[in-house]
């Protein structure tokens, strides 16, 4: 047995003796530390890299900075200037609705998917992740969902959830629908996150 499973092993254990609260808190601070330190790397700041991590990961109802500005729960100044500096970069682009000329869409460009590829977490995280599969973690996935969808609750923010996975996707014999919208899904858009995603 390895150390790195002994020590699991040891925390399965004992784990009525350990907060779960804590054990999420320093998961979330060694993740933000990592990023900080690609960020460094880059001459980026961890801001900039959350918002190209949205942009890649929002859909098409997702993608404007209010939804972004929603999504990192940060002041609209404070997301306007991110976005201005990354599309001066040439990371970001901003494209006007074509139905309203009020609305304004972001997307990332190939030097910003780019960039976020060589932030992404290192071989550190890519390891962690799996030591659930081979400790054979039953429904690891679904606790930690659970968990986050009762914190969201709790603090009455949007869930920002997979498109799939929310009350108002339907799957019709044509393809994807949002009962919501009442307008047809890609598969790209249902693999996506989205604002208007409600909890089942």
């Amino acid at each position: 047995m390895s150390s790195v499973n002994l020590i699991i092993m040891l925390i399965i254990g004992s784990m009525e003796a350990v907060d779960v609260f804590d054990l999420i808190e320093r998961m979330a601070a060694l993740i933000r530390s990592e990023e900080r330190k690609k960020c460094a790397e880059l001459g980026l700041q961890p801001v900039h890299l959350q918002v190209l991590d949205y942009l890649s990961r929002c859909n098409r109802y997702s993608d404007t900075p209010a939804a972004l500005t929603n999504y990192l729960g940060m002041t609209r100044g404070t997301v306007s200037q991110t976005v201005l500096l990354l599309v001066k970069k040439g990371y970001v682009k901003k494209i006007a609705d074509k139905a309203d000329r009020r609305v304004v869409h972001l997307s990332l460009l190939p030097e910003g998917e780019t960039i976020l590829k060589q932030a992404r977490p290192s071989d550190l995280f890519k390891r962690a992740s799996l030591i659930f599969k081979e400790n054979a973690f039953v429904n690891h996935e679904i606790i930690f969902i659970e968990a986050l969808t009762s914190l969201q609750k709790a603090n009455r923010s949007q869930s920002f959830g997979l498109c799939r996975t929310c009350q108002h996707f339907t799957r019709l014999a044509t393809g994807f629908h949002c009962g919501l919208t009442q307008e047809s899904l890609s598969y790209s858009d249902s693999e996506k996150i989205c604002q208007e995603h409600s909890i089942l």
